[in-house]
């Protein structure tokens, strides 16, 4: 008799999370439960689950409101009626229209009405109901006589279980309006009754009713949801049937095979093989097909891709072209991706430049049609600090005391209001707040999405569903991940630019070759990997240098090891001592050595992880994954997690091992696992690392261009601009004649581009090169002013940043120009090419003293910095000449150097004060690197950007020196000379 029940995904609205929404149904002895969330069906399928599992039928359904009002409640007779309720849902969420106040037709759903909706039509179709709520009996006498009475239901609607739950229910529907609690209208939230009253209570309640009940048991029994939770719902044939799709799979497998190992390779053929065999069992060959099918449409539009994630354990999808790692060489096995036993479904991460991945994602909606496919969604969910901050908007706190709340609860002031707000704000934690799209993640369906799922509007334009990928999972919907970065676009532009200047067409995918070239050895043996993808920051550089790293295997293992929370762990330091002293290893036991002594005994990949709860604890390969996915924050059930960690104990102590020894193995496990890639995941990023390298190594300041184009790098544009230099690069800033949009190369000379000039208009810049591009270079300043219609203020930026500086008048001489051209009374824009030739005028000045100084300033505040050495705009004679080459030869003495800053990292030690790890360039041009501790950075904190006098001590740490600070101080610059005038 339940046909209205909301869980927690009725977002801002329910508290109830399906599981104990289904649990308390199960303790009032209930055989038949509805769920029906607001414009939602997010968590159907967990409540179906749920239900299953309590031997309760579940019912699925939604409440359509627009905004506070309610318009209708549906209940699916069957999935058929599931689809229609779907339909109508995402017709109205893509339209952005609201819902029609009557119901459309329906053949397989059953509609329930409020009372008030009789004010308005007094004819009901077979389908259609009236609700009657406990509370309206007094309203049933205006409206029995309008109906038939087998028309009325009994409606109990629940949203809360108890009175704490009505008070969060209240405190959401607040935060959903965004307005104080105290001002929250009545019907903006729900009645203190729609709570799960039992159902003897019901029965007292509708005592005089009785034919409610009997019609609301009626109408629930003739509804039903079953749904196979096992069945694949991606679609199934890419070609025309099974056999063709393993047909053509094997031929594009076999096609690849000398490609990637050459003629006759036995053991790449028997492993195609047996991937084959095991692809065919587990139906997965569309899925290989349509991921292939997308990357030949990139291919055709010349972008490329990286694949990545632990479909590239697979030797198939290497030699069709899905990744460029290759498993048989990292000893990958396949099982990590596709195995019976893994309890996800597997998915390939595929990465396309950031600028060409909307692109990507519209050729699938087109080429698999949009009924087919949806974004996956993501479900953002209430955390600490967000809950208390909203709660304190409710609560109408001033907002340093909503700051103080945030930053450290426990400390805050209790009164009445943080009373409730420390009360409530945990009963809130993992509440579902709203959907958003999920990173890549793209749905590719068999039958039309509305079987599974309605779809709402993004702002990209693109439709989500309405579940998360966890969700996905559980009902065997694999998703294709499709994701964009920064580096994809860095080697793609470098090889346009290759290919343009110099007519070479670079195979960037042959990576077997760049793992063999001496020249990208001596690349990362050096540790210039400055805008090479992943290797570049400064931590990675550092580890590249401990590891003395020459070789794609090291680079491979460093790719997992430098990821957060590993070195806090000491793992990392210990892999480095083990890797240059590998008979020093001590294994805990020895099945550790059996399966880790390739790492040296440490867990580098998450196939470590597995390997050791399944060989070491003797957890199934099924739990093994699920462990895997727990300690990297993936698990969807917390439980599930905690039996497992269970059952490594118990394993352990049943196979004889002490508790300190199955501690210190669960320890290792802890500290790394959630930070590790899986092998697959970090080959792939050290084949896109080789693939940059090698375009930094042959063509350096092309790929210096095609860094500084794309933006988005671990440094700045400066930064950038410098490494280009080292490269041998002559930077000029941008010329009237010479610059475009972006920054360009001709020769060994670089051009930066117009879009560095902060201020300048982008409409003055298409205006200008069209101008330029229709009638050729401007001949003068004087002939730029009469062919470009441009306002003073855009003017003095170009005459400040030196775009004129090639007609042989100073700055100064062409502002004094610009003011009298834009004084005079008959100035008239121009908007076209003069008519007629203009003569030049000439004018006589006094001499205007320039200093190079103010060119500085001029490109600092407009570049952003300066295109000399910093170093040259510091006030002060420098007191040492120290330079970064020097540092090794001076371990354990204390030094005085000059470093302009590049970047620091700021660190929370576990005492929980604040160090830092800063990168400084010397006057040479130089990197080298710093640490400051607690007590030093303290006392001489980083104060922006800028040169810095630093007296410290030389360290070393596996052959890389670095200094730790003991002083420091930010140099002052020599004042601007024009500011006399000022």
């Amino acid at each position: 008799m339940y046909l209205n029940c909301h869980s927690y995904y009725s977002m801002r609205y329910g508290t109830i999370p399906p599981e104990d929404l289904v649990e308390h149904a199960e303790k009032l002895g209930m055989t038949r439960l509805a769920l029906t969330d607001i414009n939602l069906i997010s968590g159907v399928f967990e409540f179906v689950r749920h239900c299953k599992n309590h031997q309760i039928t579940p019912v699925v359904g939604v409440e359509f409101r627009n905004g506070d009002d309610l318009c209708y409640i549906c209940l699916a007779q069957n999935h058929a009626g599931y689809i229609e309720i779907n339909q109508h849902l995402t017709a109205h969420l893509l339209a952005e229209t609201a819902f029609p106040i009557l119901a459309p037709k329906f053949n397989h759903v059953y509609v329930i009405y409020p009372l008030e909706t009789l004010d308005s039509t007094q004819k009901l179709q077979p389908n259609e109901y009236i609700g009657v709520r406990h509370w309206e009996f007094n309203k049933l006498f205006r409206y029995r006589s309008k109906v038939d009475q087998n028309k009325f239901v009994l409606w109990q609607p629940v949203t809360f279980l108890d009175r704490s739950n009505y008070n969060v229910h209240r405190l959401l529907r607040a935060i959903d309006h965004n307005v104080l609690l105290s001002r929250l209208s009545p019907t903006s939230h729900a009645t203190a009754h729609e709570t799960f009253v039992s159902p003897e209570q019901l029965q007292c309640l509708f005592d005089h009713y009785p034919d409610l009940i009997k019609n609301a048991e009626e109408l629930l029994g003739k509804c039903g949801f079953e749904f196979e939770f096992k069945t694949p719902k991606n679609k199934k044939v890419f070609a025309c049937s099974e056999a063709d799709d393993l047909e053509l799979l094997r031929k594009l497998a076999y096609d690849g095979i000398p490609y990637r190992y050459g003629r006759d390779d036995k053991e790449a053929i028997k492993r195609v093989d047996e991937e084959l065999g095991v692809i065919h069992k587990m139906k997965f060959a569309s899925y290989y097909l349509i991921t292939w099918d997308i990357i030949q449409y990139a291919r055709s539009r010349k972008y490329y891709h990286v694949g990545r994630g632990s479909g590239a354990n697979s030797i198939v999808a290497y030699c069709m072209g899905i990744t460029d790692v290759d498993p048989i060489e990292l000893d990958l096995y396949f099982e990590r991706f596709i195995n019976l036993h893994r309890t996800s479904p597997p998915d390939f991460d595929i990465d396309f430049s950031w600028d060409e991945r909307n692109e990507i994602i519209d050729y699938v909606f087109k080429r698999y049609g949009k009924e087919h496919v949806a974004l996956m969604a993501t479900c953002n969910k209430f955390k600490g600090r967000s809950i208390y901050r909203e709660l304190g908007k409710v609560f109408g706190l001033p907002k340093p005391e909503i700051d103080e709340l945030v930053d450290n609860p426990a400390a805050i002031h209790r009164n009445e209001h943080t009373q409730y707000i420390l009360k409530y704000a945990p009963m809130m934690v993992g509440f579902p707040e709203h959907l958003s799209i999920h990173a890549g993640g793209i749905l590719i369906s068999e039958e039309p999405m509305s079987h599974y799922t309605a779809l709402q509007p993004m702002p990209k334009g693109y439709p989500i569903s309405q579940f998360d990928m966890y969700t996905a999972e559980d009902i065997s919907f694999n998703k294709f991940d499709v994701l964009s970065q920064r580096g994809l676009g860095h080697i793609k532009t470098c090889v346009d630019i290759v290919k343009e200047n110099y007519n070479v067409n670079i195979d960037i995918h042959a990576i077997q070759d760049f793992k063999d070239d001496p020249e990208i050895k001596r690349q990362l043996v050096s540790h210039e990997t400055m805008g090479a993808f992943y290797v570049e920051s400064p931590a990675m550089r550092q580890l590249i240098w401990k590891l003395k790293c020459d070789n794609y295997l090291t680079l491979v293992a460093a790719s997992s090891i430098i990821r957060p929370g590993v070195s806090s762990s000491g793992m990392m330091t210990e892999y480095i001592k083990r890797h240059h002293n590998p008979d020093s290893t001590q294994y805990v036991h020895p099945i550790m050595k059996d399966l880790l002594e390739d790492t040296y005994g440490v867990m580098v990949y998450q196939e470590d992880v597995i390997k050791v709860a399944h060989h070491f604890a003797g957890l199934t390969l099924g739990e093994a994954d699920v462990l895997r996915r727990g300690m990297s924050g993936k698990s969807r059930s917390k439980k599930e997690f905690e039996d497992i960690v269970q059952k490594w104990y118990a394993n352990c102590k049943e196979r004889n091992y002490s508790d300190e020894l199955a501690k210190e193995v669960w320890r290792q496990i802890e500290s790394f696992s959630g930070f590790s890639f899986c092998k697959a995941h970090s080959a792939s990023f050290a084949v896109e690392s080789y693939q940059s390298l090698y375009l930094k190594v042959n063509y350096p300041r092309e790929f210096m261009v095609a860094v500084i184009n794309n933006f988005g790098g671990f440094y700045n544009t400066e930064m950038y601009v410098h490494e280009a230099r080292r490269c041998g690069a002559e930077i000029e800033a941008p010329d009237i004649n010479k610059s475009i949009h972006l920054t360009h190369i001709k020769g060994i000379t670089i051009w930066l581009g117009w879009i560095h000039i902060q201020g300048l208009q982008d409409k003055m810049i298409e205006e200008m090169l069209e101008n330029r591009r229709v009638n050729g270079d401007f001949m003068s300043f004087q002939n730029f002013l009469h062919r470009v219609h441009i306002g003073l203020e855009q003017l003095i930026i170009l005459i400040r940043i030196g775009a004129f500086r090639s007609f042989g008048s100073s700055k100064k001489e062409l502002l004094w120009e610009a003011h009298f051209f834009y004084n005079k009374s008959a100035r008239v824009p121009a908007t076209t090419p003069a008519l007629f030739e203009f003569e030049e005028q000439s004018f006589v000045l006094p001499q205007l003293v320039s200093h190079r100084l103010e060119d500085q300033y001029d490109e600092l505040e407009l570049l952003g910095f300066p295109l000399e050495s910093p170093f040259k705009m510091i006030s002060e004679r420098p007191l040492s000449r120290l330079t970064a080459a020097h540092l090794g030869s001076l371990v354990g003495k204390y030094v005085k150097i000059y470093g302009y800053l590049v970047n620091y990292k700021s660190i929370h030690t576990k005492n929980h004060k604040n160090m830092a790890f800063g990168y400084f360039l010397d006057h040479e041009g130089e990197f080298f690197d710093t640490t400051h501790f607690p007590q030093n950075i303290e006392r001489y904190p980083f104060r922006g950007k800028g040169v810095y006098f630093i007296e410290g001590k030389v360290v070393e740490e596996f052959s890389f020196p670095s200094i730790e600070v003991l002083s420091m101080r930010k140099c002052g610059l020599k004042m601007d000379p024009r500011a006399e005038d000022w």
